[in-house]
Formats: C-alpha cells, structure tokens, sequence
C-alpha cells in the first residue's frame, strides 16, 4: 500500500504570476479593494495553518515525495519552486523547506497542458465573450483540468514508491483520485475542506 496525502491549494498572489494583475483587478472591482486584502490575509493564515499540520504530522522526511501542481516535469523543478518561493510564495517556500528536510520534489504535471491552461485563461481575460463563447471555453477548461488529473495521476502511479508517502498540492477543483492505481491511499489534510468542494460540484 503506498499513501499519498492531499493538501489543497489556496493561490498567493505570488503564485499567479503574469496574470496577477488581471486577476487582482477583477476580483477589486467586484468585491472591492478591502475584500482584496481580507482575502490575501486568508490565504496567508491557511497556509500557515497547513504548514502546522504537515510539522505535526511527524513524517519520515526521507521517504516523502512532493507533488505540486503547476509544476511542470521537466530538468527545471527546484529552479522553478526556488523562483517562485522568492517571490514570496508560502506555498513554494514550504516545498523548500521540506525539501531541506530530505523529501525529494517530483515533477508533477505535462508542460503542454500548463501552457495549454495559460493561453485559456489569458483568453478568457481580454474582454467580453458572447455566451456561446464562454461555453465552449468552459467545456474546453473542464476538458484540459480532467487531463492534468490524469496526467498527474500517471505521474504519481509511476513515481511513488513503495513505502514512500506521496504529499500531494493540488487546487480544489482538480480530481485525481479516480485515476490512481488501487494500492494508493488517499488521505485529506483538511478532509472537510474536501467534503464542503464535493457538495459544492
């Protein structure tokens, strides 16, 4: 039996990258400036709080293997966390500092289908879109997520060893379990943060 623990992903703004701006400007005009920064503060507090029960968790560092969404396979993972921990992400920075504790950071998901997603939401941001539009770009979203899942999920059948735990950061909106081998058991870090998203789908 192999064990892969879930942790879900509230996004920094550090962890928007280039489409920060867009995103902060939308979310002020609809919700306003101070829900702005209530929001950020939020989010700053859950991962304080994830990072707490990772510690508390008392894991075998030298057998955990890291799984980050928005990490693409490539010969570039820990240059990729290491830039985005120093722009000030406590998500990236706490993959570091458990890597300084011997877990072993694994390339997580296909850099085609990241780009992919990039160019879909860059698209969706440029302006108004008839409703036929936003249809088919929905569908074309929920089509690339349930890829990524996939992928991500052949990654994880194929990486985690035998005896090793799996931490796996993943945004709520991803489903990866229907396709994980059967001796992988799923463990949620905040199991009613999962089942508060599965009521909402």
């Amino acid at each position: 039996m192999r064990l892969l623990i879930a942790i879900p992903v509230i996004h920094t703004q550090q962890d928007m990258g280039s489409l920060l701006e867009q995103i902060k400007q939308e979310y002020i005009a609809r919700f306003g400036l101070r829900k702005w920064t209530e929001h950020l503060k939020s989010v700053d507090e859950v991962w304080d709080g994830i990072r707490q029960m990772i510690q508390t968790l008392q894991l075998p560092m030298s057998t955990v293997q890291l799984y980050q969404d928005g990490l693409p396979v490539c010969s570039r993972e820990a240059d990729i966390v290491g830039e985005v921990a120093a722009s000030g992400s406590k998500n990236h920075r706490l993959l570091i500092e458990l890597v300084g504790l011997g877990a072993q950071l694994m390339g997580t998901e296909n850099p085609e289908l990241l780009l992919q997603e990039y160019q879909l939401l860059q698209t969706a941001m440029l302006g108004t879109q008839s409703p036929d539009d936003a249809a088919r770009r929905k569908a074309q979203r929920e089509n690339l997520l349930r890829e990524r899942d996939d992928f991500i999920a052949q990654r994880i059948n194929a990486t985690l060893v035998p005896g090793n735990i799996g931490l796996l950061f993943l945004g709520m909106a991803h489903d990866v379990e229907p396709f994980l081998e059967a001796d992988i058991l799923v463990r949620h870090l905040l199991p009613a943060l999962r089942e508060k998203q599965a009521e909402v789908k």
